[in-house]
């Protein structure tokens, strides 16, 4: 009796074990699957684009990865802020062979001229790769008109100072409500989250795809903006020209 209550005590013990098993089994190959990115799979341009929140960057790291050919760093917002790590992220970007970009956070009720200036002290033509990028994300409280008014005025004010056109970076949902139509002599980077590429509601044609904004990638921390050329567009494209 003892010897029958054993053998159906082990057979169920190995069944417990087994169904512990296959469970770990499925998490470690959903973690896989979760370590899979998009520049693993595809042969699309890759980039990233980096600010402060990224804390301390190993460039070293990031320049072993060929997957990443460029990234855009913040440079300034508004009229007076600047990023700390700014100097030192494009100087270590350049040494470890990164093409390089700077962009400005737009703000639509802040003196266009202050934050001209602004990006001037940081947004130097003679470290710049890639045309300079504006990042338009909020209104800031101003009705179309006067949202529209000060941000035409602004990317005019850009393109005279640096000789050609930024690039304009923003939301999908963004461009769909305020800017559809209106700016179509600039090349755009669009920002959705999703496992397809977003359809603007113009149909516009863009360059660069930001799909995500919890990318990893060895040398960085955080979580940090990944992107992608879309189609054929490429590099030269917004090759800055000195």
């Amino acid at each position: 009796m003892v010897f029958h209550l054993f053998i159906i005590t082990f057979a169920a013990m190995k069944r417990t074990i087994g169904f512990i098993l296959s469970i770990l089994s499925v998490v470690y190959v959903s973690a896989q699957r979760i370590d899979v990115q998009c520049e693993d799979t595809c042969t699309h341009i890759h980039g990233i684009d980096l600010s402060h929140y990224q804390g301390k960057v190993f460039w070293e790291t990031i320049g072993d990865n060929t997957k990443m050919a460029f990234v855009y760093l913040k440079a300034t917002e508004g009229g007076d802020r600047i990023d700390q790590t700014y100097e030192q992220n494009i100087q270590l970007a350049h040494q470890n062979g990164l093409k390089v970009g700077s962009y400005h956070f737009f703000r639509p009720k802040t003196e266009l001229q202050k934050q001209l200036e602004n990006f001037k002290t940081q947004c130097r033509p003679g470290d710049q790769d890639l045309i300079p990028m504006i990042d338009i994300e909020t209104k800031s409280g101003l009705s179309d008109s006067a949202f529209c008014d000060s941000l035409f005025r602004f990317l005019d004010m850009i393109e005279k100072t640096y000789r050609q056109k930024p690039l304009l970076y923003t939301g999908r949902n963004f461009y769909n409500k305020y800017l559809a139509g209106r700016i179509n002599d600039y090349k755009l980077m669009i920002a959705m989250y999703t496992d397809e590429p977003p359809v603007l509601c113009d149909e516009r044609d863009y360059i660069i795809w930001q799909y995500t904004a919890k990318g990893r990638i060895n040398g960085i921390n955080t979580h940090v903006d990944k992107s992608r050329f879309m189609g054929r567009h490429s590099l030269r494209e917004i090759r800055y020209r000195h």
